[in-house]
């Protein structure tokens, strides 16, 4: 069980996500971090565990309102070895080749974001793209022929329910089970409602590979040796 914390970025700070209301996310206030600045949060989080991964959600870019590469170069100066996973709302194969030829991080590719399963199937042997199955309560967002066709999908396939996240309500344990089943041999992960450590021993015990995490670390209900007992 791999936990990935998560860093949304919205005006190059880290803000605070609930339930996909974007609109309504405010910085950040942690007690692991004494700003919301990207590398202050990002070291406040490495405090509680040596995560190698993160999950990184340019928000502004998903949202075609600039984006926030500033921070994330800065990031990857201050922490040259961890691995970033980026959605930044990349949709086409120029765009999508520039940022993994830049080198900064992995490439997530949200459904939300795609018109069609062309991108996808282009790097579905490209162990540097992570494919975002994105859900809005029980809606699809993107184009139903990407959550179909699961033999398009890459390797990595992060199953993302906005409504869940930051609610700690618990993870989509029935969506995960039917997206596994979907797509044999995937790694598949958890994103939103994860609320500490029984429901990361509950996600390994389905089958799935990880989770990304952001509220259960910061207010502390997952601990870094809860982690490493995992």
């Amino acid at each position: 069980m791999e936990v990935i914390p998560v860093l949304d970025l919205k005006g190059g700070v880290v803000v605070h996500a609930r339930m996909g209301m974007r609109s309504e996310y405010r910085p950040i206030d942690t007690p692991l971090s004494p700003s919301s600045r990207p590398t202050d949060v990002a070291r406040g989080l490495l405090s509680i565990y040596p995560f190698t991964t993160f999950y990184i959600a340019d928000l502004d870019a998903i949202e075609r309102r600039g984006d926030n590469n500033v921070a994330l170069m800065e990031l990857k100066r201050a922490f040259p070895n961890l691995v970033f996973w980026v959605d930044n709302g990349v949709a086409n194969l120029g765009n999508a080749t520039r940022w993994l030829d830049a080198g900064i991080g992995y490439l997530v590719i949200g459904s939300e974001t795609q018109r069609n399963r062309e991108l996808i199937r282009h790097f579905q042997h490209d162990e540097r793209v992570v494919l975002s199955l994105d859900f809005r309560g029980d809606a699809f967002m993107g184009p139903a022929v990407l959550l179909e066709d699961a033999d398009a999908w890459p390797a990595d396939i992060i199953v993302m329910t906005l409504a869940r996240v930051g609610s700690a309500v618990g993870p989509d344990m029935a969506r995960l089970a039917i997206i596994k089943a979907n797509g044999p041999g995937r790694r598949v992960y958890a994103a939103g409602g994860i609320r500490g450590a029984d429901d990361l021993a509950a996600l390994a015990q389905a089958g799935i590979a990880g989770a990304l995490v952001a509220t259960s670390l910061h207010n502390g209900t997952l601990t870094g040796a809860q982690i490493a007992r995992l």
